[in-house]
C-alpha cells in the first residue's frame, strides 16, 4: 500500500446491494483487507437510524477509513469509493494511464451505475409497490424495461474496437466491476439476456476470477 499505510478499512455492506458488490470486488482485486459490517436494507427506516448517523442517505456502501494520523474518514457512493481505493492502492489498476481510456472506462461504469442501477434499486422498487400501489407484475415490467434500455446501449458500446476480453481492452477495469453486479441482478429478476452476447461473455469471464467469486452475494 503506497498511501495511508496505517489505514484500517471497514465496509458497511449488504450482500445483494449492487453498489456494495462493486466495492467488494475492488477491495478483493487490490488485495486490501477489510472488516465487513452488514446493514440489512430490508429493515424499517426506524431500525436504520443509527446507521443514518453515519450515512444520512441510509444506503450502502459506506467505507470508514481509520488512520492513525488523520482519524476516521467516512466515504460514501460506490464509484467514489472505488476510485479512492485506486489511489490508495494503485496496483493492480482498475483504470488506465491514458486520458481517453480513463474517460471511456468511466463512461461505461456510469452508464451502469448512474443510468441503469438508480432506476432499479431496492428503494425505487419498494416505493413503486408500497407508495404508488404498483402491482408486482407491473413492478417487474418497470425493472426489465430499464434493464433493456440500459443493456441495449451498453451492448452497442461494447462493440467498439476498444473492447477486448473485458469492457476496456484485455484488463479488468471499473467498467467490469460495475457490469458484473448489474448482470447478477438481471439474472436474479429473470431478465432475458440472450440478445446481449458481449455483456454475458464479459460477465462470465469476470466471474471466473477469484476477486469476483469472493465478492458474490452467495459467498458473503
Amino acid at each position: 500500500m503506497t498511501n495511508n499505510q496505517q489505514a484500517t478499512l471497514t465496509l458497511f455492506d449488504y450482500h445483494r446491494s449492487s453498489a456494495a458488490y462493486r466495492v467488494r470486488i475492488t477491495l478483493n482485486l487490490k488485495g486490501l483487507a477489510y472488516q465487513s459490517k452488514s446493514i440489512n436494507l430490508l429493515e424499517s427506516e426506524e431500525a436504520s437510524n443509527e446507521y443514518r448517523a453515519l450515512n444520512p442517505q441510509g444506503l450502502v456502501p459506506t467505507l470508514v477509513v481509520k488512520n492513525e494520523e488523520r482519524g476516521d474518514i467516512i466515504l460514501t457512493q460506490s464509484l467514489a469509493i472505488c476510485e479512492y481505493l485506486e489511489e490508495l492502492q494503485p496496483e493492480p489498476s482498475i483504470m488506465s494511464e491514458k486520458a481517453f481510456s480513463r474517460a471511456r472506462i468511466r463512461s461505461l461504469a456510469q452508464l451502469i451505475g448512474c443510468d441503469i442501477h438508480p432506476l432499479d434499486n431496492l428503494r425505487v422498487l419498494n416505493y413503486l409497490e408500497d407508495e404508488l400501489s404498483v402491482d408486482k407484475e407491473s413492478k417487474m415490467t418497470w425493472y426489465k424495461h430499464w434493464i433493456k434500455v440500459g443493456f441495449d446501449a451498453l451492448e452497442h458500446r461494447l462493440q467498439e474496437s476498444e473492447t477486448g476480453d473485458y469492457c476496456h481492452r484485455n484488463k479488468v477495469s471499473l467498467a467490469d466491476i460495475c457490469l458484473v453486479p448489474q448482470v447478477y441482478n438481471a439474472y436474479r429478476f429473470d431478465c432475458n439476456l440472450s440478445t446481449y452476447p458481449k455483456i454475458v461473455e464479459i460477465a462470465k469471464r469476470c466471474n471466473q476470477l477469484p476477486a469476483f467469486i469472493k465478492a458474490q452475494p452467495e459467498n458473503m
